[in-house]
């Protein structure tokens, strides 16, 4: 075979990097396979804006079903993103008897058990190593160069923009709201930028990388998610001086046959590798028990890497074309009937160090009010801060806890709000103290 026929569904961004990789890089391709990958066809709604790239018209169409038909195409890439028309194109290219990549991280944390189960029933290969950290090969890691470990944990700062906000807000100052403005800007952040900031992105990643590490199935609902628009400058000051940075972190171990599964500011150590990963880049943190911790850094978006990405994923199958087979891997590198259904521990079992600022009211006798209720509830306090005075009016007063169980913790926070002593909201963030692991 003198060429491998690929077929592209949507021409947008990193569509537009994906014919950048395979024309720039054609030649180290070519030397890497032993033939040329030809991009034969590629379908987008919007055929005539013009692109940082020049294709031929003739290979341009509108309709998706030109590529999926095209019994020439060995290889079609998905990426249009969204839910819907992106699972009927990838199932019906897949009945077709194609391979697919795609870099659909929505589509594939919520319909992964269809689309996989699809995809290993027909043999066939689906590449989605774009969909987590861009162009950090964090799937290719965890499905074959830690395939013989066992996971204990993952933790990963894996999106860019709430990433870029609070590195922002830890080493230059200012409020949420004005470094997310600068971050929309700049281009670092989406003129809405809730799917980001508030965590949706990081869990959609999260349940690609739980389904791969503990070969199970993790749904999006199990994910408990919250994001970083609470987050204040004072938190990040208080943080530092508690030797701590705040990361929207993506956090999945195991745990008493448990798996826990969440996204939420966390503070962790000044000396854990993930505090130093700053701006719009992305890291993932691993915990194996034969490799030990590994960690893999890199962008974690933008056209370029998640095209490189794609193209290794085109590459890896054209290997396997070549070779006359099918998929030698499944798509999470299990077989079907090892896929456990592993249990995702409820947030109300959570037990960790708490970050808690309250809004007090500065007089005598407020602290021991409030360690009263955090005691009634089984809470100790390891360390306190109080800065200023302003007698008779509210002042920041910061506590760490110890180990406490979150369902605990939030009823002792929902009876201290109504202390008369306490002026407005609880702000509290969850702390990870290592790197975990099997507790």
């Amino acid at each position: 075979m003198d060429k491998i026929k690929i077929g592209l569904i949507g021409f947008g961004t990193v569509g537009t990097g994906v014919v950048r990789v395979l024309r720039e890089n054609a030649s180290i391709i070519r030397d890497k396979l032993g033939c040329e990958v030809e991009l034969k066809k590629i379908a987008d709604k919007d055929i005539e804006r013009k692109r940082e790239v020049d294709v031929s018209r003739d290979i341009l169409t509108t309709d998706a079903a030109d590529v999926i038909n095209d019994p020439e195409i060995s290889i079609v890439v998905e990426l249009i993103g969204g839910i819907d028309a992106a699972k009927d194109i990838i199932l019906k290219s897949l009945e077709k008897g194609k391979h697919v990549v795609t870099a659909n991280k929505a589509l594939l944390s919520t319909h992964g058990r269809e689309i996989f189960g699809a995809a290993g029933k027909l043999g066939l290969n689906i590449g989605f190593e774009a969909s987590v950290g861009g162009g950090i090969p964090i799937i290719k890691a965890l499905r074959e160069g830690l395939a013989a470990n066992r996971i204990e944990s993952i933790y990963g700062v894996i999106n860019g923009t709430a990433n870029y906000i609070l590195s922002k807000m830890t080493n230059e100052g200012g409020k949420f709201e004005t470094v997310l403005k600068e971050a929309q800007k700049k281009g670092y952040a989406e003129a809405d930028p809730a799917y980001d900031i508030e965590g949706t992105d990081t869990a959609h990643k999260l349940a690609i990388l739980i389904n791969l590490a503990f070969g199970t199935y993790a749904s999006l609902k199990d994910i408990y998610t919250e994001g970083i628009s609470r987050v204040t400058e004072l938190d990040v000051k208080f943080a530092r001086e508690f030797g701590y940075k705040i990361k929207l972190l993506a956090i999945a171990k195991r745990v008493d046959g448990f798996i826990e599964a969440r996204v939420h500011p966390t503070m962790i150590p000044l000396a854990h590798p993930l505090s130093s990963v700053d701006g719009v880049y992305n890291a993932v943190h691993i915990d194996a028990n034969a490799a030990g911790q590994v960690m893999f850094y890199g962008k974690g978006a933008g056209q370029m890497p998640t095209a490189s990405a794609v193209c290794a994923d085109i590459i890896d199958i054209s290997r396997d074309i070549l070779r006359g087979a099918g998929a030698r891997l499944t798509p999470l590198a299990y077989t079907e009937g090892a896929l456990k259904d592993i249990k995702i521990k409820k947030i109300d079992d959570l037990e960790v160090p708490y970050y808690i600022r309250f809004s007090a009211i500065d007089r005598p006798g407020v602290l021991s009010r409030i360690s009263g209720v955090l005691g009634s509830h089984n809470i100790s306090i390891s360390s306190v801060i109080q800065k200023g005075r302003q007698r008779g009016g509210t002042v920041p007063l910061v506590i760490v806890t110890h180990n406490s169980l979150e369902r605990e913790f939030r009823k002792a926070i929902e009876e201290i709000e109504t202390l008369d002593v306490i002026a407005g909201k609880t702000m509290f963030v969850r702390i990870e103290e290592q790197s975990g692991g099997t507790q």
